[in-house]
């Protein structure tokens, strides 16, 4: 018992704790002991009539008066420190009972009436009891409170001889070891619930932390961010503004294709990481769901936001090492600011993904701020989205040919297939302003496949030796039944697959992707032919040419007319033209406009041209304009349709 009494375990003191708050909280029934108890002495001291009886009866009405009190002023004063709310609840717990014990001795010793004798008798036992109850979370100030009322009573009973009076003292004895017990039973009940609460607490904690966690980075995942976020928002700021920095990993999913998940997994632990490392400390970090990232903090203003962007991207970019193996990982980031760039986290965030967006369509591996014109730009985008499913119902979209010629005998070799939407209230919209949004939406599939069947049908009615160039979008090769689609096309338009040319770019091979290789081996298995578009712009990599079955090689418009081209441009087109005569590859200059470059890259061992300098893009019926012309034996070289 004595060691329930007295020890002092981290349990207990916050048993102790709730006592405390407990007992403060509700002062009536404190009030109410306390003016039952003044009464009672005041109508036993007027029975008595004595002197001393009188003074006990007054300093016990003190101290109930100064118990009530403290019981209603403690509370407004807040003070919080538990160790000395206990200190005076038990100075006047203390103080009352051992007053109300020895007026209570004091009666029967002095002999007054039975009547007023049994009064305070009633009240001291009925006290006591209900104050061991009322305590028994704290079982010191339980045992100690009727110890101090019992002793003087049953030793003033005890002393009086009379057989009754001492039956009545031991009744009280008795009642006095009960009572222990049951305060030490309420005081168990009471632990053990405060316990399991807390436990439950817990619990209940640690499941919100784990539904807030990203369980491989450790970072906030999704609902944890918008949680955080919302509390970070809610609290007094250091700074007049939010920056919110959205960063996405460009082609994270070639590490998990090729180096596998796990290192993958690995990769992302490490981004996670270098960003905690930027942020200040009171960001709020997050993985807001596969290879995207989100931190918010304060800032006093952008120069501060652009400098904490730079510093972000660059650590995240820095070189990994990974089991002795070099990782390089790029990375896009878009920045939005509160308020400049919306008033509430919700436009906040929509303006930080429409500047990622951009970052990754300028070129990825670079940090863009929101502007109000992204916004306008997607409106445009959702609006060209809904119109462009329905374009090809309403015969809006058209194909248009244009010539690729071969240099050194001015004669049309190829046409290229080029799409045109001439929208019905907007005018022509160009295809740089559709085809992202189609490739976004993946209508590009649908669309790709309608362009080369419409090419197909053109070129079936051309001469044999002619050929027609489709450029393929990624998703439309990675789409399921890719190629059974083209090969359909081929044969509804009854055109051979051999004058058939898919332009393919260098982003398509980047994947190293096994459904690639199958959809180029197929085709080529019947005869259909490849071309690599674009080269001189991306990774340019030369392993391309020996892995694929790639006939023709399309130099991009920047090395002949773009603001670079010059004698460097020159000797590149000269030792991909020489690489190209060892292959046995065909090289096409695009984007030829003047005489002058026509010779120009001749010279520098092109066998085939494109440009306006030849002919802009022609609708089907022009293309065979042009090729009667041709055969005709006027000069097909300049013709503009």
């Amino acid at each position: 018992m004595l060691r329930v009494l007295f020890r002092t375990n981290a349990l207990d003191d916050r048993v102790r704790r709730t006592l405390v708050d407990n007992l403060y909280a509700h002062p009536g029934s404190l009030t109410a002991g306390a003016a039952s108890g003044i009464i009672a002495a005041l109508v036993a001291a007027a029975y008595a009539g004595k002197s001393l009886i009188w003074q006990v009866a007054m300093l016990l009405s003190a101290i109930g008066l100064a118990r009530v009190i403290m019981a209603f002023a403690l509370p407004r004063l807040k003070m919080r420190d538990t160790g000395r709310l206990e200190l005076l609840y038990e100075l006047g717990a203390f103080s009352y009972t051992t007053v109300v014990g020895m007026f209570t001795a004091l009666t029967i010793a002095c002999q007054i009436p039975v009547f007023a004798q049994m009064l305070m008798a009633c009240y001291a036992i009925g006290y006591a009891i209900g104050m061991a109850s009322r305590n028994a979370g704290r079982p010191l100030i339980s045992v100690a409170g009727m110890l101090l009322t019992f002793t003087p009573i049953c030793i003033a009973l005890w002393l009086t001889g009379d057989v009754a009076a001492r039956t009545l003292a031991a009744a009280i004895v008795i009642c006095f070891a009960g009572m222990i017990s049951i305060s030490l039973q309420i005081f168990r009940t009471l632990r053990d619930s405060i316990s399991a609460a807390e436990t439950s607490a817990r619990l209940a904690d640690k499941m919100q932390h784990l539904a807030r966690t990203d369980v491989v980075t450790g970072l906030n995942n999704r609902a944890g961010l918008n949680h955080n976020l919302v509390e970070h928002l809610s609290r007094p700021r250091k700074a007049p503004k939010l920056a919110l920095f959205w960063c996405d990993l460009d082609r994270f999913k070639e590490v998990n294709d090729v180096l596998g998940h796990q290192v993958g997994d690995r990769v992302l632990t490490e981004v996670a990481q270098r960003l905690r490392s930027q942020a200040k400390p009171d960001a709020v970090i997050g993985r807001f769901g596969g290879d995207e990232f989100i931190m918010a903090c304060d800032a006093k203003d952008r120069r501060e936001v652009e400098t904490i962007a730079l510093a972000v991207l660059a650590e995240i970019t820095r070189p990994m090492r990974l089991e002795n193996d070099r990782l390089d990982i790029s990375c896009s980031m878009g920045v939005a600011l509160m308020p400049d760039d919306g008033d509430d986290l919700e436009s906040v965030m929509l303006g930080a993904d429409l500047a990622l967006y951009h970052a990754k369509v300028n070129g990825r591996n670079q940090a863009s701020f929101y502007d109000s014109s992204m916004s306008r730009d997607l409106v445009r985008r959702r609006e060209i989205e809904a119109e462009l499913r329905i374009a090809v119902q309403r015969d809006e979209l058209s194909i248009f040919f244009q010539p690729i010629v071969d240099l050194a005998t001015g004669r049309i070799k190829t046409f290229e297939a080029l799409v045109r939407w001439f929208h019905p209230e907007k005018g022509e919209l160009r295809p740089n302003e559709f085809i992202p949004v189609a490739e976004e939406t993946g209508a590009i599939i649908t669309l790709g496949n309608w362009i080369t069947a419409q090419a197909a049908k053109a070129a079936a009615a051309w001469p044999e030796d002619i050929t027609v160039a489709v450029n393929l979008s990624p998703l439309q090769i990675r789409a399921p039944g890719a190629a059974l689609g083209i090969l359909n096309a081929l044969r509804e338009a009854k055109l051979d697959p051999s004058r058939l040319e898919l332009e393919i770019t260098e982003t398509v091979l980047l994947d190293h992707s096994q459904q690639t290789e199958d959809f180029i081996a197929e085709l080529a298995a019947v005869g259909v032919r490849f071309a690599l578009d674009d080269f001189g712009t991306g990774y340019s990599s030369l392993s391309y040419l020996n892995k694929y079955p790639f006939g023709k090689i399309k130099v991009d418009r920047s090395f002949v007319s773009g603001p670079n081209a010059g004698r460097k441009s020159d000797a590149i087109i000269r030792a991909v033209s020489g690489m190209a005569s060892t292959l046995d590859m065909a090289i096409v200059a695009e984007g030829l406009e003047t005489v002058e470059q026509v010779e120009a890259v001749r010279a520098a061992g092109c066998t085939l041209g494109q440009g306006y300098y030849f002919s802009r893009a022609v609708p089907d019926h022009l293309a065979a304009m042009l090729i009667a012309q041709e055969r005709e034996g006027q000069e097909p070289h300049r013709a503009t349709g």
